[in-house]
């Protein structure tokens, strides 16, 4: 293979795609996607699938919030059914601080259109009966916010960037990015070069290999995160929230008649490391005994690990490199990038094209850590 590109994007999860399809919808001529494996076969595959724009700052409000009305109209504009359910995320608030940080990110949600509010913890327990509500101050609830399929989003992109002429090689790793005089000239693969001036990082977990080609640092790290599904639960309540218990991060959603469930892990350490494992089980059920002893009486029927890809504050990485021409970047969302998928792939679209953005991203660069401004996200689990 011997070919040119006008763009290469690399990655082939949500934001490769949707950054694929959103310039091939927007006219741009030969875009080729660039994927190692199938199709959201990395971090998409195993998220959890949650949507929502309850966050504490300003520019994933924004994210999350044009993504929602994104995945809403999904169906119509991509003609791809994404399962979404929107039933909610419910913030469950066991300390005063916490009560105070959640309050002030509603003001700024509500002040940017979001119909987020603090419930009372008997309110709480209506949203999600699973839960018990001793040690609980009260619980930040968004009715806009929900779950969908990762995966039915990722081939619904790419079904539709297939359509308006972009190219996607699947099980094609990217084993260089050449250059010359400070520009890009070319991508190299097993297959052969696609000559290109432009190269699009999406490569989520992965990033900071693909950044290092070009001499860009990328400050992303993979981190396993584990999920578990459980047996069918009698009486699931068909409007039950993502349910998340902030203190301790064990969350829950239903799945089909069952429910997914998940925690965070203090005593993982970065690495590239998906096989499942039980040492988180005991935090887990310790967990679930604290804010929702009925799930322990659950069967697991399966579930999984994958990657987040974290930087040093927790927040995105979205922008252009200055050291080489026309290397562009979305990477290291830190566990919320699935839900920003839509937003992002447009504004990568108008980076690309030299448009102004519906936000401006600037403050997500990977720059600001060198310039010592990190930009730290409070409302992640």
């Amino acid at each position: 293979m011997d070919t040119h590109a006008s763009v290469v994007v690399i990655g082939g999860g949500v934001m490769g795609t949707s950054i694929a399809y959103h310039l091939a919808a927007a006219g741009v001529r030969d875009v080729v996607l660039v994927e190692r494996d199938e199709l959201a076969a990395g971090s998409t595959s195993k998220a959890a699938g949650g949507v929502r724009a309850q966050f504490s700052d300003e520019l994933n409000i924004r994210l999350g919030a044009r993504s929602l009305e994104a995945f809403a109209r999904f169906g119509q504009d991509i003609g791809h059914d994404i399962g979404l359910r929107r039933v909610g995320y419910l913030f469950l608030l066991s300390t005063p601080e916490e009560v105070a940080s959640f309050e002030a990110g509603i003001r700024l949600q509500n002040a940017l259109g979001v119909p987020s509010r603090l419930v009372d913890p008997a309110e709480a327990r209506r949203l999600s009966p699973l839960i018990r509500t001793e040690g609980l101050l009260a619980a930040a609830f968004s009715p806009d916010d929900g779950h969908c399929t990762p995966e039915a989003v990722v081939h619904g992109y790419a079904a539709a960037a297939r359509r308006h002429g972009a190219h996607i090689l699947r099980h094609t790793a990217v084993t260089g990015i050449e250059t010359r005089g400070g520009a890009i000239t070319a991508v190299t693969t097993p297959l052969g070069r696609v000559r290109t001036g432009t190269v699009i990082c999406a490569a989520g977990a992965w990033s900071r290999a693909v950044g290092a080609m070009v001499g860009v640092d990328l400050p992303v790290q993979p981190l396993r995160r584990q999920i578990a599904v459980t047996e069918p639960v009698p009486g699931l309540p068909p409007d039950l929230p993502m349910t998340i218990d902030f203190t301790s991060t064990l969350y829950f959603h239903a799945e089909g008649p069952g429910l997914l469930v998940g925690m965070s892990d203090p005593d993982e350490r970065p690495g590239f490391a998906t096989d499942p494992h039980d040492r988180w089980i005991p935090r887990l059920a310790a967990a679930m005994q604290h804010r929702a002893p009925s799930l322990l009486d659950l069967r697991r029927t399966g579930g999984w690990a994958g990657l987040y890809e974290v930087t040093p504050d927790h927040n995105a990485l979205i922008g252009e490199a200055t050291s080489v021409s026309r290397f562009l970047y979305a990477t290291g969302f830190s566990g919320h990038g699935f839900l920003q998928g839509p937003a992002v792939g447009e504004v990568v679209r108008d980076l690309y094209l030299g448009r102004v953005p519906f936000v401006d991203v600037t403050p997500l660069s990977a720059g600001r850590f060198a310039a010592d401004a990190p930009r730290p996200e409070v409302n992640r689990v």
